[in-house]
């Protein structure tokens, strides 16, 4: 058992796998399953710590990769770590900065060492390897901090596949021997294997093998179909350990969040809230709206009536759009607001939901309020 995480697993829900928990870390406790809302450059974008903490957010995650570029681990360490920097007194969890380096690094070289790239800011060259992304999440300071992988493509070609997840394994072993705060930080392992079954299950033993305090599903919600992801999840939650958390990377819709949660999920995240956020795009108890279209301009009602966040007890339809249409910040910041309270509140009606063992009744109840349907929808939030 990690000093730095104790996970208690309080109920299984009768009918699914779904998971009523509690994760402790040195800065308090967090109910799961949860959501946790995603600061990339330790900040929640347009949203202060004290509106997450109103909303009941217990935990935010952080980027590895952008915040070694800018303003750097050295002076966040120097700072006092992440909480200080940012003023956030609750839970943080870290990536390692390995999907950035993936996904936005150019004329990338992956060598057994690490990984040499070329900054996406100023094209310099940089290297990144497991010891360095621990050594940055050390400096950092989150609570949980995640393991240095490769992210390959969801249809990557098998034999590729074969040897990334392998590579990713030896990654983590060296990530675990150059952990020099394990007292105070949990470092999960991330399960990598792209589409293929018998790798994913293969990448799961030899993770698991490793004993990290925590798992993280790697490489989905990355562009293959909602029901690849559902199928990796059928078969991959099954033979994770049931007494430590279960994080699924990357992920924030709602349908995929009661999905993930059925399947035996203990933890999200996703920039989906903020970012259609700041593009008028909200979630209500009756779907989506996007309240910047023309026939709310003269709508004097807010956001979400079922709703009782600062953004629905204060300003209307017609008082947002127009923020929004005029690009005055505050809009966006009433959007933002609102769409991170939807979603934490909608975990704690999960959560609930699970407690009374109801959770196929509340999904599709909230399905067909909020898709129009009780199957799987087809619209992407």
């Amino acid at each position: 058992m990690s000093k730095a995480l104790k996970y208690t697993l309080h109920k299984k829900e009768k009918h699914t796998g779904a998971r009523l928990g509690e994760i402790e870390t040195p800065h308090g406790k967090i109910q799961t399953p949860v959501f946790m809302p995603v600061g990339t450059q330790a900040t929640v974008k347009a949203v202060s710590p004290e509106e997450l903490k109103a909303m009941s957010a217990e935990i935010i995650l952080s980027n590895t990769y952008h915040l070694w570029l800018r303003p750097g681990d050295d002076l966040v360490k120097e700072a006092g770590g992440l909480h200080q920097f940012m003023n956030w007194d609750r839970p943080i969890l870290t990536d390692s900065g390995g999907f950035q380096v993936f996904s936005l690094a150019k004329l990338r070289q992956i060598k057994e060492e690490g990984v040499h790239f070329r900054s996406h800011l100023d094209g310099r060259k940089l290297f990144l390897g497991p010891e360095e992304a621990i050594g940055i999440e050390n400096n950092l300071g989150a609570d949980i901090i995640m393991s240095f992988d490769e992210c390959p493509d969801y249809n990557h070609d098998y034999d590729y596949v074969k040897k990334s997840i392998a590579r990713t394994t030896r990654w983590a072993e060296r990530g675990l021997k150059a952990h020099k705060r394990p007292d105070e930080q949990a470092l999960f392992g991330i399960l990598q294997g792209a589409g293929y079954k018998d790798l994913r299950l293969q990448h799961a033993k030899d993770m698991i093998s490793l004993d990290f305090p925590g798992y993280s599903i790697g490489g989905l919600s990355v562009g293959e179909s909602k029901e690849e992801m559902y199928g990796v999840m059928d078969y991959l939650l099954p033979v994770m350990p049931e007494n430590k958390p279960r994080y699924l990377m990357g992920v924030g819709s709602p349908d995929a969040l009661i999905e993930g949660v059925i399947r035996g999920v203990d933890m999200f995240d996703c920039v989906l809230p903020t970012r259609i956020a700041r593009n008028g795009t909200t979630m209500t108890s009756n779907g989506r709206l996007v309240v910047k279209n023309a026939k709310y301009a003269r709508d004097f009602r807010p956001i979400d009536e079922h709703c009782d966040c600062y953004t629905c007890r204060n300003y209307t339809r017609a008082y947002v759009r127009h923020l929004l249409k005029t690009d005055e910040t505050f809009g966006l910041r009433l959007t933002s607001i609102h769409n991170l309270h939807f979603l934490t509140h909608l975990m704690a009606d999960i959560r609930e939901a699970i407690r009374q063992d109801q959770l196929m009744e509340f999904r599709d109840d909230f399905f067909m309020r909020y898709y129009g349907t009780k199957g799987l929808p087809t619209k992407n939030f």
